[in-house]
């Protein structure tokens, strides 16, 4: 439903770049901050003398946070303008840094990080999409900006390790923190000069309960997958209840729709068959590089015993990766579709994910993890900018707040459940070869994405049409 205010006029040529800027920005820090804490797990483990599972409670909370209130965070956007949220998240972002930075434990570290830098995320992302989608109102100018935004999402989290690292070895893993609040402040003042492109609707409806009932739904799926290296009764029983919040939530959602009342999310849209491929190849996506992440960094500090920055500089293969796809990704998405990249990337990231798991075996150097992390890095590059194009232009203008939400939910549940799973794995028992293990697992998904990709139509139809699916 599209506000009946007149919209303002969008911005041109360079203009629309300084727009852009922040928006970009915004997604980087948001990125490297899942990412980033990664290679610090041993140094915060033994400041604040906690576990290697302490630490990936905190970083699995963080995930988790953003993706269960992006969507009613999205919906809050047009209710509050996306101005506003944008801001007011990069301002509850920079507090919990900042709380991070000073933690004398770790649960001030889980408020900071998990809490308050996870809902300023959850407030801030949607607005980085909505306002792109509208602000590129032309398929050739939002696949660029979309290219800009997910390729510094992906450098974001490929150089998380390496800038995390290198600023814990020669400061301390407290400065990483300092870094986002910094990055943060010059956003804020990036964005001063930022006009939303539609204004707010206060008198927007929101669906306070569907929002609880999504929300406890997937934290209990999650909950229940930490569990699974200690009470599998536990897990059984967990994910079972976070089922049935989700069934709670889509019957709820159906009987609102029906009553002619606006739901958190309309039903529309999981019945956009092309959307909802494009969807789960974002989840895939985010789930093999966060998990992949967090499986090399913990391998790496624990059983070879590197240090920050040392793990850090093996990611470098994949930041470099990341970064020349990214950047060739306009003339990529030139000659070919959108679909022959999102399988492409897959197959690269899957041949990554392969060499990970079996150069090690064979070659003793740390060189073994370059040409993996490379591969994914370029596979990941390649398919992040289709993957969110195809989403976001599948559906109008007037539910561009509700796709973006999902888009973002359903990513950042992929990053948390890359985390949450190779990270139960792993802490179950590394020296077991449960390694292995997780990166069989998201070699799995890897796959799994590819298959999905094979069945996204070659030329996706324009999103005027993609209303009546």
């Amino acid at each position: 439903m599209t506000s009946a205010a007149v919209p303002v006029s969008n911005p041109v040529g360079a203009a629309r770049r300084r727009f852009l800027l922040p928006l970009a920005l915004a997604q980087f820090i948001c990125s490297f901050a899942g990412s980033n804490m990664n290679v610090m797990i041993e140094d915060i483990s033994e400041d604040l003398d906690t576990d290697v599972q302490g630490v990936q409670i905190a970083i699995t909370l963080f995930l988790l946070i953003m993706a269960i209130l992006m969507i009613p965070m999205s919906k809050l956007t047009e209710r509050w303008g996306r101005k506003r949220c944008f801001l007011g998240g990069l301002t509850l972002y920079g507090i919990g840094a900042l709380l991070s930075a000073i933690a004398p434990g770790l649960g001030i570290l889980i408020l900071g990080n998990s809490v308050l830098e996870g809902v300023g995320t959850a407030l801030l992302i949607p607005p980085v999409y909505i306002l792109a989608t509208i602000t590129f109102d032309d398929m050739t100018s939002r696949a660029r900006a979309f290219g800009v935004i997910s390729g510094l999402g992906g450098i974001g989290a490929a150089a998380g390790p390496l800038i995390g690292g290198f600023i814990a070895t020669v400061i301390s893993w407290r400065a990483a923190f300092i870094f986002q609040a910094l990055v943060v402040l010059v956003i804020v003042l990036l964005s001063r000069r930022m006009v939303d492109p539609l204004p707010a609707d206060p008198t927007r409806p929101f669906d306070f309960w569907g929002a609880v009932l999504s929300a406890v739904g997937m934290f209990f799926v999650v909950l229940g997958i930490l569990q699974a290296d200690s009470n599998l009764t536990l897990t059984a029983i967990f994910v079972a209840l976070g089922l049935a919040f989700l069934l709670a939530f889509f019957l709820y959602i159906r009987s609102r729709e029906r009553a002619g009342k606006e739901p958190l999310l309309s039903l529309d849209l999981f019945r956009n068959r092309v959307s909802n491929l494009a969807l789960a190849t974002q989840n895939a996506q985010w789930l093999v590089l966060m998990g992949t992440s967090f499986t090399v960094s913990v391998y790496l500090q624990t059983v070879r015993g590197y240090n920050p920055i040392e793990t850090g500089g093996i990611f470098t293969a994949a930041t470099l990766g990341v970064l020349a796809s990214s950047l060739a990704a306009e003339r990529l998405a030139r000659r070919r579709t959108q679909k022959t990249l999102i399988i492409s990337g897959f197959a690269l990231t899957a041949a990554g994910v392969g060499l990970l798991l079996g150069l090690i075996y064979v070659w003793s150097s740390i060189l073994a993890f370059v040409p993996g992390l490379l591969l994914i890095g370029l596979g990941i590059g390649v398919m992040l900018t289709p993957s969110t194009n195809v989403v976001q232009s599948s559906w109008p203008e007037d539910q561009q707040d509700e796709i973006s939400g999902l888009s973002r939910s359903v990513s950042n549940l992929g990053s948390t459940f890359g985390t949450a799973i190779a990270g139960t794995i792993l802490v179950a028992d590394l020296a077991r070869g449960h390694y292995a293990i997780a990166m069989v697992t998201l070699a799995i998904v890897a796959v799994i994405g590819l298959v999905a990709a094979l069945f996204l139509p070659s030329s996706p139809r324009p999103r005027e049409a993609a209303s009546t699916p």
